[in-house]
């Protein structure tokens, strides 16, 4: 199944419904468990254009897990086969990240790997995929509960503890979890009910909840005392909205149609937040591609772009810290 083939998911109205992952084991240290937390059993699959891998190529970052879970990046191009693997000659190919594991070095394309786990599957192959190289399965493939594991799973197998940090911590966890459920729905869901809308009436919906939901996290960011969400401390909900407003202004605005205006132009607070996670936080910028992320969309969302023409702009992709747009 080509996962740029939205039409499979709008209903009749011209609404888009993303369809659900189906890998939802948990990697435990619970005794007996089939998925234990082991330094160099498990691997992801990942693409750096997509929003919800990106997720948790952040949170390995931050939780210092690089030396315990290996990664690879699927090409930025899907085509007929859906993601595959890159080739050395191929455009924007990060070479150190760009080949399988050593349990699929035959491999050509992620679905193998999801038929490796389930020779029946029928739904999308979708990243990330949370693989484990004892069982030979996908351990996960929803990137909301990779985000978790991460966080709790790992503390005694790692040689380099993480520092005092949690992205979900016990006493904001109420708070975290209503900030996910309408930012998932109106901002990192609702790009694509604008871009994959088929009628006028759903997008001209989507796109009045989504600026609607921008306002909403512009006016918190005015009260905030400090870069994060929370203030002082990184969560959970920078993570997921960081991965939808760092592609806005490339990618969203004209491609998506998401154009009554920008992050930088129209959103002050939001652009500050945006930039100091970009600037000052290594695991943000250094997990972000520009050019994965506007060939991706560009070039491999063919029902919304069949030219496969990639915008320019806006240059340069993100303004340093102590600059701002030009009136």
């Amino acid at each position: 199944m080509n996962v740029t083939d939205w039409s499979k998911f709008v209903d009749k109205s011209g609404k888009f419904e993303r369809p659900q992952t189906t890998f939802h084991e948990w990697i435990s240290s619970k005794p007996g468990s089939r998925f234990p937390p082991e330094k160099g059993r498990y691997h992801l699959y990942v693409s750096y254009a997509c929003p919800w891998a990106h997720r948790v190529l952040i949170a390995r970052k931050l939780y210092r897990l690089e030396d315990t879970i290996s990664y690879t990046v699927v090409h930025w191009h899907i085509q007929d086969g859906g993601w595959r693997f890159a080739n050395l000659d191929d455009e924007g190919v990060d070479e150190g990240h760009r080949l399988p594991h050593p349990d699929h070095q035959s491999f050509t394309h992620l679905r193998q790997v999801y038929y490796e786990s389930d020779p029946s599957y029928q739904a999308r192959f979708s990243v990330p995929a949370l693989y484990d190289s004892v069982n030979k399965v996908i351990v996960n493939n929803e990137s909301s509960e990779i985000l978790r594991m991460f966080g709790t799973e790992f503390n005694n197998v790692i040689d380099d503890p993480h520092p005092e940090i949690s992205l979900y911590p016990e006493a904001l966890q109420g708070e975290i979890d209503e900030a996910n459920e309408w930012q998932y729905t109106d901002l990192n869901n609702g790009v694509y009910k604008c871009g994959v809308a088929s009628t006028q009436k759903m997008y001209d919906l989507a796109v009045t909840e989504l600026f609607h939901a921008l306002d909403r996290v512009e006016a918190h960011f005015k009260t905030v005392d400090g870069p994060f969400w929370f203030g002082k401390n990184v969560s959970e909900v920078d993570i997921r909205l960081f991965v939808t407003i760092i592609r806005f202004d490339p990618v969203y605005v004209q491609h998506f149609k998401c154009n009554i205006c920008d992050i930088r132009s129209g959103y002050p607070y939001i652009h500050k937040w945006l930039r100091n996670l970009y600037w000052n936080v290594p695991a943000f910028r250094e997990t972000t591609d520009f050019l994965h992320i506007k060939y991706h969309y560009t070039r491999s969302h063919v029902p919304v772009n069949p030219s496969g023409i990639t915008a320019m702009g806006p240059l340069p992709h993100i303004l340093p810290l102590d600059e701002e747009v030009s009136v």
